[in-house]
């Protein structure tokens, strides 16, 4: 565990340093959430091209290391070395308003930290009779992750082959379990190496929205509303506790919540919390939104050092203010070693292209996307698009993010353009409204995101005298709105409500525009300000109850008995690596444990990658059934070995006699495995 934890370690120092060769100026905190998320994501990426030609094991994991420590070089020269160490230092003093602010912040992450941990200490937990998870939108999409983890740690599955659906590329962003799969074959257990994973991947994410919600708005309020916006998203459902209650009191019914608020199977909630229906079960948002974001903020900032030096040139109207800034200059170079030797780096703007710097960063960003969230990677590419129309005096910035962004993501891209069995027509279609259903579209959207969507159109609108957003943020913002209007048109991926993979963007870019807003009729010396409070608790009260559901322990599901635990484990002890096994195709086999093939995972999983499964599983019902073609269809499929359990027992007609030709590898309680090719009778 110790060796798992260093390697995230390493991962977080390396990326942290790179920070330095494209920001000097920005906030420690939010540095360390960017050098988080832009190390794991190198870490992985490195990683998996070791593992291609070492194997993923000690000899891969070390170099992936050592390759993630080589930004410690930078350190080497003295005065870069002095500008990393004070940027990463905590000043000896400060005034007594910075440290209030600072305590202030101190305790909100802590707060933030601890929920997090609560939060995804319920995605998995094991005791004694299974394996568990306490967030019911996590019920369907654990399993895939433990069969995609298994497979990189303990089924050799490079290159990747889908686990789920054997024979066919594996087209699917896999990055993340890939780290995770690093992280157990550190010495990690799954379940701790998904929990320490996800929580510092949250954590940035929360860091990183802070900060770019300070560099739009200029609002330290709305910085910290932004993530609460985020974290605690949902809808109007909070009205369903109207209606409930408790023998035992009101107290008692919040400690025992019997379903979710912000979205319910069959009804008109379907946005849902983004803790409980994105980060937990859909792990790869979760990695890639942080690194969205960083992108945004480099992008934000190269936009306005281009936007700002013609007027800060402008300034400079005689000879005698060029005559004056050049000997600025000159003293501060010539103080520069002495003051760098006494109190670290002088506050200094960046150099004249240094923005240029920025968009190499965010390209090499955005370039790492698409094996670590595809969506995310073509949001991002459309909106550099956009803003590259209107922003056009910045236009040559562009040409060096799209060139790394391109070069970086096309092999990625050449990977999961050529995975055979996939049907890219389902991934298009007219749709309009998302998933609204029988709905109206416009009271859909109000009863999801309640007054979100209003307070958003204010912010736009507002423009009264200083109370108004800037031109700059508001050209910066127009991309995003497309995010929201274009999934409520067409469906961008096989199963409609997966738009939100699109939609939530839109959403992050909102946030801090509606934080702002609301931070300023706050910060208003008028009855207005109590309308910031009541507004706020209506937008995150029933993203609370989901998150109260999960932390209270008020829901869990059971994903694998300890029956199927122990099948699990005696079939990775008498099986190969790589070996080939036959089950039924439900979300939770204890296939899924080991990291052997499936031939056919659960449907689910399968349609909504837009892969046809009908004939193998047609093929599959045929083999249990002990048809006149099941031997055929064994040596057509290379099976290795068939599972027989409960759930094959629930969902196919088994034949017995037929069975009883081939070798029984073993037998314990419900379960046996049989081994083909070798018949005992």
């Amino acid at each position: 565990m110790f060796a798992a934890c260093l390697l995230l370690a390493i991962a977080i120092l390396g990326g942290t340093l790179l920070t330095f060769l494209f920001d000097h100026n920005a906030p420690r905190g939010a540095r360390l959430c960017m050098g988080a998320c832009i190390g794991m994501a190198l870490m992985a990426t490195v990683g998996f091209l070791l593992a291609l030609l070492l194997g993923l094991g000690a000899a891969s994991i070390i170099l992936s290391a050592i390759i993630l420590l080589l930004p410690g070089l930078l350190l080497v020269n003295p005065e870069r070395r002095a500008l990393i160490l004070n940027a990463l230092s905590f000043p000896a003093s400060e005034s007594r308003k910075s440290s209030v602010i600072g305590i202030g912040y101190l305790a909100f992450y802590l707060a933030i930290a601890i929920l997090l941990a609560m939060v995804f200490s319920r995605a998995v937990f094991e005791r004694p009779d299974g394996i568990y998870t306490g967030v019911m939108n996590n019920l369907g999409d654990l399993p895939l992750h433990l069969q995609i983890i298994n497979s990189f740690a303990q089924g050799h599955n490079l290159p990747p082959e889908d686990p789920t659906f054997a024979g066919v590329r594996f087209a699917y962003p896999f990055l993340v379990d890939f780290l995770t799969a690093m992280l157990v074959r550190a010495g990690a257990g799954v379940i701790f190496a998904m929990w320490l994973q996800n929580i510092v991947l949250a954590l940035a994410l929360v860091g990183l929205l802070h900060y770019w919600t300070i560099l739009l708005t200029r609002n330290r309020l709305a910085g910290v509303i932004a993530p609460l916006l985020v974290l605690f998203s949902g809808g109007l459902g909070w009205w369903l506790l109207s209606s409930e209650s408790s023998s035992d009191g009101f107290f008692a019914l919040l400690g025992s919540l019997q379903h979710d608020y912000t979205i319910v199977p069959n009804s008109i909630l379907r946005w849902g919390n983004s803790l409980t229906t994105l980060f937990v079960p859909q792990r790869s948002i979760l990695f890639g939104i942080p690194l969205a974001i960083t992108i945004f903020c480099q992008w934000w900032l190269a936009i306005s050092q281009q936007e700002e030096a013609p007027a800060s040139a402008a300034n400079l109207t005689s000879d005698a203010d060029l005559e004056q800034n050049v000997s600025k200059a000159s003293k501060i170079s010539r103080s520069r070693r002495k003051a760098l030797r006494k109190t670290g780096p002088l506050p200094q703007s960046d150099p004249p292209n240094f923005y240029l710097r920025r968009m190499l960063a965010a390209g090499l960003c955005a370039g790492l996307l698409p094996l670590i969230h595809a969506h995310t990677f073509l949001v991002v590419m459309a909106v550099a698009t956009c803003l590259l129309l209107i922003f056009r005096s910045t236009w040559r910035s562009w040409l060096y993010f799209f060139a790394v962004a391109l070069v970086v993501s096309a092999p990625e891209i050449l990977w999961l353009a050529n995975t055979g069995g996939v049907n890219t027509r389902s991934y298009l279609g007219w749709q309009p409204g998302w998933d609204h259903g029988q709905h109206n579209v416009i009271w859909f959207w109000f009863v999801n995101t309640g007054l979100f969507i209003p307070i958003l159109v204010v912010a736009l609108a507002w423009r009264r005298g200083t109370f108004k957003l800037s031109q700059r943020v508001l050209k910066f913002y127009v991309p995003f709105i497309f995010c929201f209007f274009i999934p409520n048109l067409v469906k961008v991926a096989p199963w409609i409500w997966d738009n939100i993979k699109v939609l939530f963007l839109w959403y992050i870019a909102s946030a801090p525009l509606v934080a702002w807003l609301l931070a300023r009729w706050w910060q208003q010396r008028s009855l207005v300000r109590w309308l910031a409070p009541v507004v706020l608790a209506t937008l995150l009260l029933a993203g609370a109850l989901d998150v109260l559901r999960v932390v209270s322990e008020a829901s869990e599901y059971q994903e694998f008995d300890a029956q199927g635990i122990a099948a699990a484990n005696l079939i990775s002890a008498q099986t190969a690596p790589r070996a080939l096994v036959l089950h039924a195709p439900t979300y939770n086999s204890p296939v899924f444990l080991t990291g052997r093939r499936s031939l056919l995972g659960y449907p689910g999983w399968m349609w909504s990658r837009g892969l046809d499964y009908s004939v193998r599983s047609a093929d599959i019902q045929r083999i249990y059934l002990g048809a006149p073609e099941a031997e055929a269809l064994l040596r057509k499929y290379n099976v290795d070995y068939v599972l027989v359990g409960p759930m094959e027992l629930a969902s196919y007609k088994v034949n017995e006699q037929f069975w009883s030709k081939y070798k029984t590898l073993w037998q314990a309680g419900a379960y046996r495995v049989y081994q083909i090719g070798e018949q005992s009778k």
